[in-house]
């Protein structure tokens, strides 16, 4: 059974999740937004972009 989920969503899980459980504030979890959106602006986007695509295609590929 394959499962998919967009990283937007996985990421916004593991926020809410870190928000509600491990203490982290509403403001680092907004700065850490902001970040999110200056750096995807920024000319080291395709990299990251690339890297995210190989890392889940790397772990699409684990069979259990």
């Amino acid at each position: 059974m394959a499962l998919s989920i967009s990283a937007v969503v996985l990421l916004a899980i593991i926020v809410f999740l870190l928000v509600k459980k491990s203490g982290l504030k509403a403001v680092h979890a907004f700065v850490c937004m902001l970040l999110g959106f200056y750096l995807a602006s920024s000319s080291i986007a395709p990299s990251v972009k690339q890297l995210t695509t190989n890392v889940a295609s790397m772990i699409g590929g684990i069979k259990f």
